[in-house]
């Protein structure tokens, strides 16, 4: 059954085009893979996905497209055909990417308006060993996401996209894998929006490492650190220039994609976060809004 597997890249417009570039290349610790005029690529330094981040100058802050991957051709056919059958509208066609790292792929509208692209056949950009220590993203974790009907909305990534439900925090958030990761995709009530995007550390170390290279160029944490019941995962989370909720974590619990058994998870203080330790929370983070680009392309 044609399925995505991974996440590629989140697209951005934002307002403050090189304050958000400085912010992914010499805060967040990306590296920078191609720019111009108007466009830049970051990539993670410790994984091969070609980029993670692709930022465009644009007059509103807005989420521009999700970058999912799927293993071959024949299945970005195939999720294609599944989408179109779901009701979702294709923005474009299977086709040869001209965007950097090409690539075969298509672009459709989700049932609550954000673009979505899923591809295959992309090129490999380079990597390197994460040392103890770097305290740099090895490569993009997971994407939470809100959604007005979000229990259709699971429905849309298990019974089209091909995921599985690993776990429920009360009736409200749902975990999805569409690997061994426990969840690469989160889908919480609210508004049409993304919530943020989480990048793997290489262990728990590397994200107070981290945190401390963003307290040194005065970033404040926004909440955190702390360790998540849910995927076991620790997090901190902090705010871009553009008001773009990112998030350091490591250890996220892997799974057996086929097998595992969701649990439901009690809302509780220290089931949102184990160590109950971390200054802020959920409420100092921005709050959602629909996204300004719903139902809107943008160049490939």
């Amino acid at each position: 059954m044609s399925r995505v597997t991974e996440i590629r890249y989140v697209g951005y417009g934002v307002k403050e085009f090189d304050a958000e570039k400085t912010f992914y290349a010499d805060v967040w610790g990306l590296e920078p893979v191609g720019e111009d005029a108007s466009q830049a690529w970051f990539k993670a330094q410790g994984h091969d996905e070609h980029h993670v981040v692709q930022l465009r100058r644009a007059d509103e802050n807005r989420v521009d497209v999700i970058a999912l991957a799927a293993d071959s051709r024949a299945d970005v056919d195939g999720l294609r055909a599944k989408v179109e059958a779901a009701g979702c509208r294709i923005a474009s066609e299977p086709a040869e990417l001209t965007s950097p790292g090409g690539g075969y792929g298509f672009r459709f509208f989700s049932p609550d308006g954000l673009l979505f692209e899923i591809s295959s056949d992309v090129a490999r950009g380079s990597k390197r060993d994460i040392a103890h220590w770097d305290g740099v993203p090895v490569k993009i974790s997971h994407i939470v996401l809100h959604s007005p009907n979000h229990q259709d909305a699971v429905k849309f990534f298990t019974d089209v996209l091909g995921m599985k439900v690993s776990d429920w925090l009360g009736d409200f958030m749902c975990f999805l894998r569409c690997n061994s990761a426990h969840h690469r995709i989160a889908i919480l009530p609210g508004p049409p929006c993304l919530n943020h995007v989480a990048y793997d550390m290489l262990g728990v170390d590397d994200m107070m490492r981290g945190i401390h290279r963003l307290k040194v160029k005065g970033m404040d944490i926004g909440w955190g650190p702390g360790r998540h019941t849910a995927g076991n995962n620790t997090f901190s989370y902090f705010v871009t220039p553009g008001g773009f909720t990112v998030e350091y974590t490591s250890e996220l619990e892997e799974v057996d994609f086929e097998t595992h058994e969701h649990k439901v998870h009690v809302p509780a203080p220290m089931v949102m976060d184990q160590w109950g330790i971390g200054t802020g929370g959920p409420q100092t983070l921005p709050h959602p809004h629909a996204n300004p680009g719903l139902f809107q392309t943008v160049e490939a």
